[in-house]
């Protein structure tokens, strides 16, 4: 069914860039625009309440509730909007979801807008969750777009999710946090993808415990810099029982751009296994030449270039 929520064109637009939506989705969503809910369903296991005492919902995924889907994505297309918004997550044992969220505003005007979404995730034992997240930043206006997320997980004996976060083009300023503990068995691993160009800033901070045995986390930030802007990853991951722990930033500089990693690895427990991995480095000459003998020009070769690495 095509959308019939009084979306104009721009709207549409984002909606497709977040949370790749050309119609109204199957399953549970709400849809945000402008600080107001424009369009929201719930389903027989999946259930959206709004919060009574700040902006944002409670979503209740029953246990055992298995292919199904929700989508909260957030849209801001008027200039001036500050907002935080919190949108709290309880899936059920054994449950198995993807849940889609993510943030578009597009900024025409000449005052900054502004979206901070806090997330929580309370994940029940042996449950398992997709989760994608995908930030774009449009329009001509000199006010800044600004996107602040939190996340924070909370993961249950044996239960896994698996996290993917995205930005990569428009956003002006950003600090992402997430926030992680896993009890025994739990299992995370995130994908973060991040460019950024001209003037803008972002920083990426994880704050893992590993709290449980034979509890993991694999963190995995893939970020191009360019033009000059100015990226940070800080990633910590604390290993307070026999656990496995892995973080790796792997970065493209390019221009007059700026790359901070910021490691830190902590083991309290004698079986506790943790590993960092960095690198920051420009595009090898050898690859854009390579590709221009294909009939590339230079600038094409570099798009083709960081686009395979961003994949």
């Amino acid at each position: 069914m095509d959308f019939n929520l009084n979306l104009n064109s721009t709207q549409k637009s984002l909606l497709k860039e977040i949370a790749d939506l050309s119609n109204i989705p199957d399953g549970a969503f709400n849809i945000r625009s402008n600080s107001q809910s424009v369009g929201r369903q719930s389903v027989k296991n999946i259930q959206i309440v709004s919060k009574t005492d700040v902006s944002g919902m409670d979503i209740f995924i029953k246990p055992d509730t298995k292919g199904e889907s929700v989508h909260i994505p957030v849209i801001i297309t008027e200039s001036g909007i500050k907002e935080e918004v919190y949108n709290d997550f309880f899936v059920g044992d054994n449950a198995d979801v993807e849940i889609v969220a993510g943030c578009g505003i597009d900024n025409c005007g000449n005052h900054n807008s502004q979206h901070d979404g806090i997330h929580r995730f309370y994940i029940g034992k042996n449950a398992h969750v997709r989760y994608v997240e995908k930030h774009y930043g449009s329009g001509e206006g000199k006010g800044k777009r600004i996107l602040n997320p939190v996340t924070e997980v909370y993961m249950e004996e044996n239960s896994s999710a698996e996290m993917e976060m995205v930005q990569i083009k428009g956003v002006d300023d950003t600090t992402r946090t997430t926030i992680a503990k896993l009890k025994d068995g739990a299992k995370l691993i995130v994908r973060e993808r991040l460019m950024t160009h001209n003037n803008q800033n972002a920083v990426s901070i994880y704050d893992v415990a590993l709290d449980g045995k034979n509890s993991s986390a694999d963190i995995v930030s893939r970020a191009v810099a360019s033009g000059n802007s100015y990226q940070k990853f800080e990633a910590k991951i604390v290993g307070n029982a026999p656990c496995k722990g892995h973080t790796e930033c792997d970065s493209i500089i390019m221009d007059n751009g700026k790359i901070l990693a910021v490691p830190a690895l902590e083991a309290n427990n004698v079986d506790a296994s943790l590993v960092h991995e960095a690198a920051i480095g420009k595009i090898a000459g050898e690859q854009i030449i390579k590709l221009m003998t294909l009939g590339l020009t230079e600038s094409q070769a570099e798009e083709q270039i960081i686009n395979g690495f961003l994949r």
